[in-house]
C-alpha cells in the first residue's frame, strides 16, 4: 500500500529515529497490562502498568529466541531526556510462540513513574541468532537499544511497540477505583 509507511505510529511517535533504525515488523508482539491490549500511540494511567505486563511473541517454533527490552526514551523528561533510554525491563531467551514469563528475566520489571511531561513506553523485541547470554547492563540510566543490539549481536527489530502515560494528577494517585 503506498505511503502507508508515513503513516507508521512508530515513525510518526519518534520511536523509529530515537530509538531504532527502520525495520519491518515480522513477529507478532502483544503486550498486555490486564485486559488492556497496548496499541501505538495509547494513552494508560501509571496505575494501570505497575505491574509487569504480560507479553506474547510469535515466531516460527520453539527453537527461535528473542529479547525484550522496555525503555523509556523520555526519561527524566521529554523536553530534557539526559537519560535516554531508561531501561525498565529487560528479557532474553524467550522460546517463539510462548512469552516473557519463559525467557530469562535479565533486569526485573520498573514500573513506569513518570514526572513531567508525556512519556513513551517502548518495547521492542529482538531476533536471537540462538541462545546467548545477555548481560545485565550496569544501570538502567542511558541504555541505548541500538548498542545494545550491536553488541550482543541480536540482529533487526521484528518488532516494537509503545504506549504513552505521564502522571496523574496529585489526588488520583491514591484513589482506588
Amino acid at each position: 500500500m503506498a505511503g502507508g509507511r508515513d503513516r507508521d505510529p512508530l515513525v510518526v511517535g519518534r520511536v523509529v529515529g530515537d530509538v531504532l533504525d527502520p525495520f519491518t515488523q515480522t513477529t507478532k508482539l502483544k503486550v498486555s497490562f490486564g485486559a488492556r491490549t497496548i496499541a501505538n500511540g495509547c494513552e494508560l494511567k501509571p496505575s494501570m502498568v505497575s505491574h509487569q505486563p504480560r507479553v506474547e511473541v510469535g515466531g516460527p517454533d520453539m527453537r527461535t529466541f528473542y529479547t525484550l527490552v522496555m525503555i523509556d526514551p523520555d526519561a527524566p523528561s521529554p523536553n530534557d531526556p539526559n537519560l535516554r533510554e531508561y531501561l525498565h525491563w529487560l528479557v532474553t531467551d524467550i522460546p517463539a510462540t510462548t512469552g516473557a514469563t519463559f525467557g530469562q528475566e535479565v533486569m526485573c520489571y520498573e514500573n513506569p513513574r513518570p514526572t513531567m511531561g508525556m512519556h513513551r513506553f517502548v518495547f521492542v523485541l529482538f531476533q536471537q541468532l540462538g541462545r546467548q547470554t545477555v548481560y545485565t547492563p550496569g544501570s538502567r540510566q542511558n541504555f541505548n537499544t541500538r548498542d545494545f543490539a550491536e553488541l550482543y549481536n541480536l540482529g533487526p527489530t521484528v518488532a516494537a511497540v509503545y504506549f504513552n502515560c505521564q502522571r496523574e494528577a496529585g489526588s488520583d494517585d491514591s484513589t482506588h477505583h
